[in-house]
């Protein structure tokens, strides 16, 4: 019989693959409409074959399915791309969603409500009766969040006509990537751009006196999923992760000890707000061994030890623990791209060099997160692959590095945006310091929950705010407000002169703001140095 002329009952993209395989479309629609499919693959031969073996064509192409590379792709495909996104893991969310950000605080917040329920609530009048908790369903919610998070992505990728190939990409040309499917199969794509969205691996300790086994020596993926809490616990690095993970299990009993190479917990961090958090966290029950590095170690069935030497001394010593855990950093992820076989190129620390716009030194193929340079976190990465896209279509993107928050969601919360007091001396710039305690805040003297202070620097000529330094229970939250005010070019005074709403925990930005520009309305100004500022503040804290 004659086909119809009709090709109704072919999709666009059917009619289009029908057309790249040299099949007519009209006949096609005619035996589709027959459900005579079975009768193209004879009629073709091999032609058949070449429907799985050809280069699938988009617009762009993303490898990496985390923070950045999910969001760029949503944002992509809103503005009309042909987009894929290209994931190993076979779950969306990269290291942060699946074995970073969202479990860690999931823990966090199981760690800290049975802290609260234990030394608060007697405080407030509530009687729990016998408490304990229950690791495994600890666990069990973390995972269940995860889960509902990565396949919230994925709806979100198919409302918005993102496609997803689960399996590991690698650079085949310059526009072309090979993808190894999860499920053994092979796939070609081929875009005119391509964003490279990796991210980071875990860094082993230098020299690997100890290697990572994810059972007695562990990464940050191991130490969120112990299936024990641990006796003891030695964490290697205080930073972001060993301060937050170790904060976990310090919560529900574990004796837990820092080593750490330099003379300060989170080197990064402005001093005051180092100072005073290595003073809470010994309060708390963490041992730190500062200006120490690991030279050695041995893993048993059930323990480790740890040989730490001194920096300065050269003394030795050896330290035992259920639980070691690595937390000295991440480095960019970039095994098996074959990237730099095809002209991209890299640095010293292995990060894909790249220009102010995000591009790569090959044209079309461009970089963001954690692969590039810059601070690891995923809020920047998502900032990138959105300023990326818009590259792309020659809309100028750009991302402020200046007003890039940083939180550590320890207990009490520590947040930071723009320049420290150290980065502004070494650079000579005049400033303002605005300073106001937690504990002068009667929203948080009301909650039981005065632990910090807030800082404001400001230019000393222009009152423009530099840098806002903060610790609170609330401060991943009150950052924001600092966050906008760098970005806009608020002085403090601008913000001083915004109503808060009484009683609020973010009366304390407005109240430093004051203080920077004037003096705070509820708090006395201090005459004495800095560092008896903030003995004083401590030493209210510790009374408390």
């Amino acid at each position: 019989r004659r086909p119809p002329r009709s090709t109704q009952g072919v999709s666009s993209a059917a009619s289009d693959v029908y057309k790249r395989q040299g099949i007519n479309a009209e006949y096609m629609g005619y035996c589709e409409n027959r459900k005579m499919i079975r009768a193209i693959t004879k009629l073709t031969g091999p032609q058949g074959s070449r429907m799985f073996s050809a280069a699938r064509d988009y617009d762009l192409a993303i490898i990496g399915g985390g923070p950045g590379g999910y969001v760029a792709a949503i944002k992509a495909a809103q503005k009309g791309l042909k987009t894929i996104c290209i994931e190993k893991r076979g779950a969306l969310g990269g290291t942060c969603l699946n074995v970073g950000c969202i479990p860690s605080k999931a823990l966090l917040n199981s760690t800290n409500s049975y802290k609260h329920a234990k030394h608060l609530f007697p405080k407030l009048g509530i009687k729990t009766g016998n408490l304990g908790y229950d690791i495994k369903q600890i666990m069990k919610q973390k995972e269940e969040a995860v889960t509902g998070l990565t396949k919230g992505i994925e709806t979100l990728f198919k409302k918005n006509k993102v496609d997803y190939a689960k399996g590991t990409g690698s650079f085949c040309s310059k526009n072309e990537i090979d993808v190894k499917l999860n499920d053994g199969k092979q796939d070609k794509i081929r875009a005119k751009n391509i964003i490279i969205a990796t991210g980071s691996d875990v860094s082993p300790l230098p020299g690997e006196p100890l290697k990572i086994d994810e059972k007695i020596v562990v990464s940050s993926t191991g130490a969120l999923s112990l299936k024990e809490v641990p006796k003891k616990m030695i964490v290697i690095g205080a930073g972001v992760i060993g301060l937050e993970l170790g904060s976990v299990y310090q919560g529900l009993g574990t004796e837990v000890t820092v080593v750490e190479y330099m003379d300060k917990v989170m080197p990064f961090a402005d001093g005051e707000v180092s100072t005073f958090m290595q003073k809470y966290f010994t309060k708390e029950g963490f041992k730190f061994l500062m200006g120490h590095k690991v030279v050695g170690g041995s893993v048993g069935e059930n323990s480790a030890k740890v040989i730490v030497e001194n920096n300065k001394t050269g003394e030795k010593k050896e330290y035992q623990a259920d639980i070691v855990l690595v937390a000295t950093g991440r480095r960019p992820y970039t095994a098996a791209l074959k990237a730099s076989d095809f002209g991209v190129k890299m640095d010293k620390q292995g990060r894909i060099e790249i220009n102010d716009h995000l591009q790569t030194s090959v044209p079309g193929v461009w970089a963001i997160g954690d692969v590039v340079r810059g601070a690891m976190l995923a809020h920047k990465a998502e900032e990138e692959g959105i300023a990326c896209v818009e590259n792309i279509l020659g809309e100028h993107g750009h991302v402020n590095y200046n007003a890039i928050p940083g939180v550590i969601y320890t207990h009490p919360e520590v947040a930071f945006v723009g320049k420290t007091e150290e980065e502004l001396k070494k650079e000579n710039v005049a400033y303002n310091r605005g300073f106001f305690p937690m504990m002068g805040n009667s929203r948080a003297r009301a909650m039981h929950d005065a632990e910090g202070f807030i800082k404001v620097l400001a230019d000393k000529k222009t009152d423009k705010i530099l840098g806002v330094h903060m610790i609170s229970s609330v401060a991943g939250e009150a950052i924001a407000e600092a966050v906008l005010a760098i970005e806009y070019g608020a002085s403090s005074e601008d913000v001083g002169r915004t109503c808060h709403a009484h009683p609020t925990m973010s009366e304390a930005v407005k109240e430093a703001c004051l203080a920077a520009h004037g003096k705070p309305i509820h708090f006395q100004s201090l005459t004495f140095t800095q560092k008896h500022y903030l003995s004083y503040i401590c030493l209210l804290y510790t009374s408390d």
